[in-house]
């Protein structure tokens, strides 16, 4: 497919940060829980000082306060401005919440300064994996913690693969989303990075944004059915009526949920 209409003017990124920050609200409704369960495996204690990779509109960087508490600090980093500014509206009132605005991979925060490391879904487009993790341990304490969701194969999920196929798109999947999908090539990336006691575990879930429309509106807006859709914006008026049939006949109207399949990856710097 080739791209059209507004991709002439924003890029792919502009593009993903534009939609995820009209629609992070039903969004967080969705992946919520997936980012929570690597919260859990963290064991946040009150005072502890936690990075969030790839923080996106800062739902994260809220619920990982809560845990490390007012003597605690949570660093968010993302590198959409959009996405970032949106954060910062949401994180305001929390003085041990900061925010800043780079590539992940690349972050100059100082050595050893950092008990835990974090991400929701933020990991899996790095460049450079093995680089990029091997910084996240340079800012990790001796001994310090990671825990990061990441997505199982396209197939696996539900909640990705079922959008595409009732458009009927699949061949235009972008896989980047999906890198993470074999455990033993992020077993391979940590090891290299220099992590140990690393531990993969698969989670299986049903998520939801809402009710049908809700669901819809999501589905068309991020995910890979939402990229086809934001780089190719004639398709949409063809892809919304097939994608709402076939929401609609699996059930409930009220809450839509669809299956997701994540790995919850913890590791030991």
């Amino acid at each position: 497919m080739s791209s059209q209409g507004s991709t002439n003017i924003l890029s792919s990124a502009q593009l993903h940060a534009k939609a995820w920050a009209e629609g992070y609200e039903l969004i967080d409704l969705q992946l919520s829980s997936l980012g929570l369960r690597a919260v859990e495996a963290l064991g946040l204690s009150s005072g502890e000082t936690v990075l969030d990779i790839g923080c996106g509109t800062g739902q994260t960087l809220l619920q990982l306060a809560e845990r490390v508490g007012t003597e605690g600090q949570v660093i968010g980093v993302d590198v959409a401005p959009l996405l970032v500014e949106i954060a910062k509206q949401r994180t305001e009132p929390l003085n041990q919440v900061r925010l800043i605005e780079a590539d992940a991979q690349s972050l100059d925060l100082p050595s050893e300064s950092m008990d835990a490391a974090f991400s929701r879904f933020g990991v899996m487009s790095f460049a450079d994996p093995v680089t990029a993790f091997a910084n996240f341990r340079r800012i990790l304490r001796p001994a310090g913690r990671l825990a990061f969701s990441c997505w199982r194969s396209l197939q696996d999920n539900e909640l990705d693969y079922f959008p595409v196929s009732a458009v009927r798109v699949q061949s235009a999947v972008d896989e980047t989303p999906f890198s993470f999908a074999n455990p033993e090539y992020v077993r391979y990336i940590l090891t290299a990075a220099g992590f140990k006691e690393i531990d993969i575990q698969s989670h299986d879930e049903k998520v939801s944004s809402g009710n049908l429309d809700a669901m819809t509106s999501v589905l068309l807006k991020v995910g890979p059915l939402g990229k086809i859709v934001r780089e190719n914006p004639t398709l949409r008026r063809a892809a919304e009526p097939l994608l709402r049939e076939a929401l609609a006949a699996l059930g409930d109207p009220s809450k839509v949920q669809l299956l997701a399949s994540v790995w919850i990856v913890t590791a030991r710097a």
